[in-house]
């Protein structure tokens, strides 16, 4: 029997509230509704989820979804062993038995017909058929399915059905206003405030060519990585581009723009 506690997080993790989505998120984990929670790369969707798992006391599982992902890699299958056969949850049943909440990052990476598993138990059902072994798991009171994706790299042909889009309520998540993202920034990675200010100004002009040679901008988790740099001693120059230009974009154009904003604001 799987061990629940292996689950459970035992530290806070920092997470600054923006608007209502603490209260909301705890209004819907008490009906027990699906979330899906939207916005962009490294915007906080993840640590949003973690912090109102430890502020629930309920244990988390968390599974990265991917292309190569099947709905036996969520459900569970047969193993064969020395012995025999043994069937294996996987992490969608093991939350589902135990009242955990399960949550399924960038839900769109997987395949549609693997994302279909899900719809029991986002509606009055709460089950899980588990063809394969011919079970129906009724889910635990505790569970809460979250799903999240980031609809700025989403395609006509990868996008969520509106039949399973409409089986959840939702939150709209996006890069904080400059000032609370600066706020955020250094109590995160424990970095001066003007440090932390200066480098959302530049995550700001990077922001602003999206659309125009970028697909994506700076997003918060890569300023807590220069920030993290610069406290281990690095140049803060180097720092911003070891972490804010050199991941987002190879392009010598964009790069020039980028590296100009780092000499202007240092």
């Amino acid at each position: 029997m799987t061990d629940i506690n292996q689950y459970r997080i035992d530290t806070e993790p920092f997470y600054q509230a923006l608007g209502k989505e603490v209260e909301l998120y705890k209004a819907a984990y008490q009906a027990r509704l699906p979330v899906m929670v939207k916005g962009p790369t490294g915007c906080g969707k993840s640590r949003f989820v973690e912090h109102m798992a430890w502020k629930l006391g309920k244990p988390l599982i968390t599974v990265a979804c991917n292309e190569d992902m099947t709905a036996s890699d969520l459900v569970g299958r047969y193993l064969l062993e020395a012995n025999g056969t043994r069937w294996l949850d996987g992490p969608l049943t093991t939350a589902a038995r135990l009242g955990a909440i399960c949550y399924l990052d960038e839900i769109v990476e997987a395949r549609q017909d693997t994302t279909v598993v899900i719809h029991p138990l986002t509606d009055h059902r709460r089950t899980l058929p588990l063809d394969k072994k011919g079970e129906l798991v009724q889910a635990h009171p505790d569970f809460q399915l979250v799903i999240s994706y980031n609809p700025g790299y989403q395609s006509l042909m990868k996008d969520l059905k509106q039949s399973t889009k409409q089986r959840f309520v939702a939150f709209d998540f996006d890069y904080p206003a400059p000032e609370a993202e600066a706020s955020i920034l250094s109590k995160e990675a424990g970095i001066d405030l003007d440090i932390a200010q200066k480098l959302v100004q530049i995550a700001q002009t990077a922001r602003n060519l999206k659309g125009h040679g970028l697909d994506e901008g700076i997003s918060t988790r890569l300023l807590v990585y220069a920030a993290n740099l610069m406290n281990n001693g690095i140049d803060q120059k180097d720092a911003c581009r070891m972490a804010l230009v050199s991941p987002i974009t190879d392009d010598a154009d964009i790069r020039s723009t980028l590296h100009h904003a780092i000499e202007m604001v240092f």
